[in-house]
């Protein structure tokens, strides 16, 4: 089959790629071995983050290092596989989180981010899936008052620079807003101006639909083959042939897989999530999403349940599923909330995939014409898949841009290959 645009990759990013390319009235098929919205996408906390203008740095003070090192963190675990696998990915990472560097990623992360939100009511809007968000925004919690402290302040600095909106809530405030927790947190911070999202993988669905809508064709295969031709690409599947004049690589941590036989040696490396759903006990509610900052977990309700989210584990796609550093969250989730018990057969896991400098990869391949990369968002794919669909569809539309797509070209890093 032919067509004008091969999206490789049915995740939000990939799925919001496909949508604006077919809005533009392109041909467009949407690849991918799994349903839109099964994968990373799926088991994510489903906050789109519009407060979220600061990406998640490498540490750098001793103090935390050393609280890492032991790995028995909730936040951060690592394994020394994926530790040497990623180690010059990693040490750049830690390069581009020194102060000055940090401070000019976020200015330029930021021209993405502020437009997170109504790129999404587009799309919400578009595939009838009002019913899926709520925009009451999301709570913060802490449980010591110098952290409490530092993170207001940067909430201040957040809303003068970057307009994210918050409230600040006492404990008194915080057990009027959540009065079924446990009395261990001293308050919160309420981003008001961030969106959730009940079910994260029916949104991207939705998406899908719409999508499909325009006329574009998912393909519920396997693909297996990536060949430049004298026309544009053959993407050889498990079902058959599909032809077009332009792919775009939006596969997330499994990108690399499609862009190294083409000579594609991006620094891309994945950071492992996993969530568990749970009951609540008899009578018990949970009315927002909370984060327990200072124990690196976070509780959403969804629709299947409470769904507790871990933060990142360093490891490599390929690994086993190790359960500690869920059971060690969940094991502090109980003590403050009124969880109940496990919904969920076994734990599910995801890869985020990370780019050292913390933005996405967004633009045009620099030696082959017609290949479009849309990847390496990070912890941010939920969020920023609309706007990347946007701004990828301007692109190769030959339309001006949203934002100024300079800090996000694959030619940052060297030609993007060898």
């Amino acid at each position: 089959m032919t067509h004008d645009t091969i999206v490789l990759g049915a995740g939000m990013v990939g799925t919001s790629v496909a949508y604006h390319l077919a809005r533009r009235g392109r041909s467009v098929a949407l690849v991918d071995r799994q349903l839109p919205g099964q994968a990373t996408s799926f088991g994510n906390a489903g906050i789109i983050q519009r407060e979220a203008v600061q990406p998640h740095p490498f540490p750098r003070d001793i103090g935390t290092l050393m609280r890492v090192l032991p790995n028995r963190r909730i936040d951060i675990r690592y394994r020394p596989k994926g530790m040497a696998a990623s180690a010059g990915p990693l040490w750049q990472y830690w390069r581009h989180s020194a102060p000055a560097r940090y401070a000019a990623i976020v200015n330029e992360y930021a021209t993405l981010i502020r437009h997170c939100t109504r790129e999404h009511e587009v799309m919400i809007e578009a595939s009838g899936a009002e019913s899926l968000v709520c925009k009451t925004g999301w709570l913060e919690g802490f449980r010591s008052p110098p952290v409490f402290d530092e993170v207001l302040a940067n909430a201040r600095t957040l809303e003068r620079c970057f307009g994210v909106t918050h409230e600040v809530l006492d404990q008194r405030a915080l057990g009027n807003a959540e009065p079924h927790l446990a009395d261990e947190l001293i308050g919160a911070v309420h981003w008001t101006n961030a969106w959730t999202v009940r079910d994260p993988g029916a949104l991207v669905q939705s998406y899908a639909r719409a999508f499909a809508g325009l006329g574009g064709a998912i393909e519920h295969t396997e693909a297996q083959r990536l060949d430049p031709t004298a026309n544009g690409w053959r993407l050889m599947t498990r079902d058959g042939r599909l032809e077009a004049c332009d792919v775009v690589i939006a596969a997330g941590p499994w990108s690399l897989q499609w862009l190294e036989p083409l000579g594609y040696r991006l620094p891309l490396f994945p950071k492992r999530g996993y969530h568990m759903h749970y009951a609540l006990r008899k009578g018990a509610r949970l009315y927002h999403w909370l984060m327990d900052f200072e124990s690196g977990y976070l509780l959403a309700p969804m629709q299947n349940g409470v769904r507790l989210t871990t933060g990142a584990e360093l490891s490599t796609l390929d690994a086993p599923i190790r359960t500690g550093q869920l059971e060690a969250a969940e094991a502090v989730a109980r003590r403050l909330a009124p969880l109940g018990e496990r919904l969920d057969a076994e734990p599910w896991r995801g890869d985020r995939p990370c780019m050292p400098d913390m933005k996405p990869v967004i633009g045009s391949a620099p030696r082959h014409g017609g290949l479009w990369f849309a990847l390496g968002h990070g912890h941010q794919g939920f969020t920023l898949g609309p706007v990347t669909g946007r701004l990828l569809g301007e692109m190769m539309s030959g339309e001006p841009t949203l934002v100024d797509m300079t800090p996000f070209r694959p030619e940052r890093f060297g030609g993007a290959g060898r």
